[in-house]
């Protein structure tokens, strides 16, 4: 499990024990989009990619996944949220993150695409915006 920290990386300002990591470790689902999508987030900070990949839907994940660990999640920022309410199947969440690799800073702008299945949210695809580029 991830080093000890404190508040969440997702950007809630909740402390991780109680916001992203029971979603981690298996102890509950994300009962919304935008939660699974801030959980997949901090699971890229912590470098979790069996969460990542067991929340990625089964028709886009890929085989294996690659992280790289020179980069260094700087923050994330929910822009908008459509639909992926509980009630929902389907939702979609746009974001900023910031990120730093060998000391250039970036910034990955999407908006992810997730459906529900069986009560569980996953991560389908997004669209990447044209704001992919050093800040």
């Amino acid at each position: 499990m991830p080093k000890n920290i404190e508040t969440c990386p997702c950007g809630s300002r909740q402390p991780y024990a109680q916001c992203c990591a029971p979603f981690h470790q298996g102890d509950s689902v994300a009962p919304i989009a935008e939660a699974l999508m801030r959980s997949r987030y901090t699971a890229y900070v912590l470098a979790l990619k069996d969460y990542l990949l067991a929340t990625w839907h089964s028709t886009t994940r890929p085989k294996q996944l690659q992280l790289d660990s020179n980069t260094q999640w700087l923050g994330l920022k929910v822009k908008a949220c459509e639909a992926g309410q509980i009630e929902d199947q389907k939702g979609t969440v746009s974001f900023i993150a910031r990120y730093k690799i060998q000391g250039k800073a970036h910034r990955l702008t999407e908006t992810s695409r997730f459906v529900k299945e069986q009560g569980r949210w996953f991560y389908v695809d997004g669209d990447i915006g044209d704001n992919n580029k050093k800040v």
